[in-house]
């Protein structure tokens, strides 16, 4: 079963730019990452970036979030933020349409 992940961002005053900018450096990389289905960046008008990507299992998610991509980007934005992230995992649940309802 497919795993939906938000991930919501804090930057610090003036650095919302800079953070997603840091942040797409290594998306191409998870992309290829086995069970990578969307991950992609969102500036949200609470002035946060957020983050959403779903996977194929929970499995795939665990992989992904013990690698080196992962590393790389904590790095990279440790100094652009002003707290942890807040990171939600989420189980689908079907409603409408397949194409309309499910993420």
């Amino acid at each position: 079963m497919s795993v939906v992940v938000t991930a919501v961002f804090y930057p610090k005053p003036g650095k919302k730019q800079e953070l997603a900018d840091a942040m797409q450096r290594g998306i191409a990389a998870v992309h290829g990452e086995e069970g990578c289905e969307l991950y992609s960046i969102h500036d949200a008008e609470d002035g946060t970036i957020t983050m959403i990507e779903k996977w194929s299992s929970a499995e795939a998610l665990d992989t992904h979030g013990d690698s080196d991509q992962v590393k790389i980007l904590r790095e990279d934005i440790a100094d652009l933020v002003e707290k942890p992230g807040l990171v939600t995992r989420m189980t689908p649940i079907a409603a409408g349409t397949e194409a309309q309802g499910l993420l």
